[in-house]
């Protein structure tokens, strides 16, 4: 099992970054979507623990109670390394995303129940808090996990990105300047040194398992590898479409949800494979 804390440094209020969030997600998901592969929403809706409406199998960080739920499903043939393609059978790349959405705090749980069923989890905690990444402990971990936690600070402007197809000049954060809010572009090295405007963590918590006897070193290095590519990216755009996203309310965002979904239903059984592919 390996645990890395990822701190993703941000520059808005994490009020802000409520709707820029999920707004983003929305974009990402239909980026991602297409082919025969993609995200199915299967499930987006409220939660409440004490009326037994989708409890999280474990108590949320600082007991909270409610908020939003949801159930997705992810199609990943081509999205995985061709090691483990060669080796998974025929239809077992696909996973189940439930996400327990109880802002500043989230609970991600990513699973592959068709196959690998109790031996693979993704977990991954998110706190959001208005500071430069300075908490030490956000999650509240027990001595004997914190000690096998590893810290990884995210620089949305200068971190080396995982290839060079990640690249997109429209997201590149040392260009962008928001013309709403009049942020950016990011110069200096870190982006948050002597910044004058709000600044905030995404404390994302990974924590991964995936037993299989001869690859689970590998194969964990791998996801946790991933992952910080993913946050990577998908932060990098989240503050370039400052523009797109500012201003609007959770019920706009709800709308944008329910549209998305149905253009995710429509994208995945037409058109070619999109987005992030594996590099073999």
């Amino acid at each position: 099992m390996l645990i890395k804390e990822y701190r993703v440094i941000l520059p808005m209020t994490v009020e802000e970054y409520h709707c820029a969030q999920l707004f983003s997600v929305a974009e990402a998901s239909k980026q991602e979507t297409g082919g025969g592969e993609g995200i199915m929403v299967v499930h987006n809706e409220p939660f409440d623990v004490k009326a037994n409406k989708w409890p999280p199998k474990t108590p949320l960080l600082g007991n909270r109670a409610n908020g939003q739920y949801t159930y997705k499903i992810y199609k990943l043939q081509n999205k995985v390394p061709k090691f483990i393609r060669l080796l998974a059978p025929s239809g077992s790349l696909e996973m189940t995303e439930t996400a327990w959405n109880a802002y500043p705090y989230c609970r991600t749980v990513v699973e592959n129940p068709g196959y690998m069923k109790e031996n693979f989890f993704i977990k991954i905690e998110s706190m959001h808090v208005q500071d430069a990444g300075t908490q030490q402990n956000v999650h509240q971990l027990p001595p004997d996990l914190l000690s096998k936690r590893e810290v990884v600070y995210i620089d949305i402007a200068n971190d080396k990105l995982y290839s060079n197809s990640d690249y997109k000049r429209e997201f590149d954060p040392k260009l962008f300047k928001s013309e709403k809010t009049d942020r950016g572009p990011l110069v200096n090295n870190p982006w948050w040194q002597n910044y004058n405007g709000p600044v905030m963590c995404a404390y994302k918590l990974v924590t991964c398992e995936f037993k299989w006897f001869g690859l689970q070193t590998r194969v964990e290095s791998f996801i946790h590898t991933m992952e910080r590519r993913i946050f990577t990216n998908f932060h990098r755009q989240v503050f370039c479409l400052t523009d797109q996203w500012f201003g609007l309310t959770m019920e706009d965002i709800r709308q944008l949800e329910e549209r998305t979904k149905r253009d995710l239903d429509s994208q995945i059984a037409s058109g070619q494979v999109r987005g992030t592919k594996a590099e073999d």
